[in-house]
């Protein structure tokens, strides 16, 4: 990722954020794009310098078979870290701050929330990063797919965000009365639409989290507190540069592979999209939906790492026809209000 000087970034200093799931992928350019902003970023995820260190080159040589296995297993010979995103951070202008969490344990996500409380003593930003981390089984239906590998993923990919945000609701709370300004949890997702998503065990995972930014938003409604769920497009993330077998500086020639790749954009990209929604004085009106990065850039006006502006949406819509199916008013005319609305408009008070 490289620095680019046309982009300006929003002014985030004095606030306190909290990116789930940072070590690598939208997770690290999430917590790199807060930090060009000022913000002080606790960067946690399980891939720590000390576990590096032990690895022997042969269980590096494995990295294949890793991805095969269950969410626990599927990162494990991978060379990022979480300390070096917090570094990262850091050198951009932040204060990234590198803790080891497994977000799956209760106990150790309290811990978390209870040291950015004695530390800082407020929370405003939390980004809920962590994917199901594993192969998904396309190509299969529901009755083939292997339900131990399937209820791991969803395990993985649900439950921590539940984990996290159950915890951290309170100090996000805090946190917008003491400064004045939203908070916000970003539920990051695959697709802003409910259209199906080629695999039974996907589609429950990714359109699950969008009804959970749906319903924290209308449990925090009265509370200065925004949940919204965000989409990448087409990433450039390291493993995808990988399977394409490029790097970045020559990410272009993976356009050969699949011409879809000209609408890539860099991790970076959706993270600037959280600083631009961080930010706004406005973002209330926003909660409880489902954004799209190329969207928001059109909306914001930033720009990727090396300055464009990708937009997976269009470049779909020219490719294949206009199929994509957005979330727009018509969508939220039946998401919101409903039966418990009617009975119970107070509540929560």
């Amino acid at each position: 990722m490289t620095d680019n000087s046309t982009y300006h970034p929003p002014d985030l200093r004095g606030r306190v954020a909290l990116v789930a799931g940072a070590t690598r992928g939208v997770g690290r350019g999430m917590a790199l794009a807060l930090g060009e902003a000022g913000a002080t970023v606790y960067c946690t995820g399980r891939s720590t310098r000390a576990q590096k260190n032990r690895r022997s080159a042969a269980a590096r040589r494995n990295s294949a078979a890793a991805r095969k296995a269950l969410p626990d297993k599927y990162y494990a010979n991978r060379p990022e870290t979480i300390e070096e995103t917090a570094e990262l951070v850091s050198v951009r202008g932040g204060k990234g701050i590198a803790v080891v969490v497994d977000h799956l344990e209760p106990g150790k996500v309290e811990k978390l929330i209870a040291k950015i409380r004695k530390e800082q003593g407020q929370l405003h930003v939390l980004v809920n990063d962590i994917s199901e981390s594993a192969e998904q089984e396309f190509g299969k239906t529901f009755w083939q797919v292997d339900l131990a590998k399937g209820f791991a993923l969803f395990r993985n990919a649900v439950h921590t965000h539940m984990i996290t945000s159950h915890f951290a609701a309170s100090l996000l709370i805090e946190g917008a009365k003491k400064s004045k300004k939203s908070g916000l949890i970003v539920e990051i997702g695959d697709g802003d639409s409910y259209s199906y998503r080629g695999n039974m065990f996907y589609d429950l995972i990714k359109t699950t989290v969008i009804r959970q930014a749906f319903a924290m938003a209308y449990e925090l409604r009265r509370k200065n507190v925004a949940a919204i769920a965000l989409t990448p497009g087409f990433l450039r993330s390291e493993i995808m540069l990988e399977r394409f077998g490029v790097k970045e500086a020559n990410w272009r020639e993976g356009i050969k592979k699949d011409p879809n790749y000209a609408a890539s954009e860099t991790p970076l990209y959706a993270g600037r999209a959280i600083a631009a929604l961080a930010a706004d004085p406005n973002i209330m009106k926003k909660s409880g939906r489902v954004f799209s990065s190329w969207g928001l850039s059109d909306e914001y006006g930033f720009c990727d790492a090396d300055g464009a502006r990708p937009h997976w949406g269009r470049h779909f819509a020219a490719r294949y026809g206009d199929h994509m199916n957005p979330c727009d008013e018509g969508f939220y005319k039946y998401w919101f209000g409903g039966a418990i609305e009617a009975v119970f408009p107070d509540w929560p008070k």
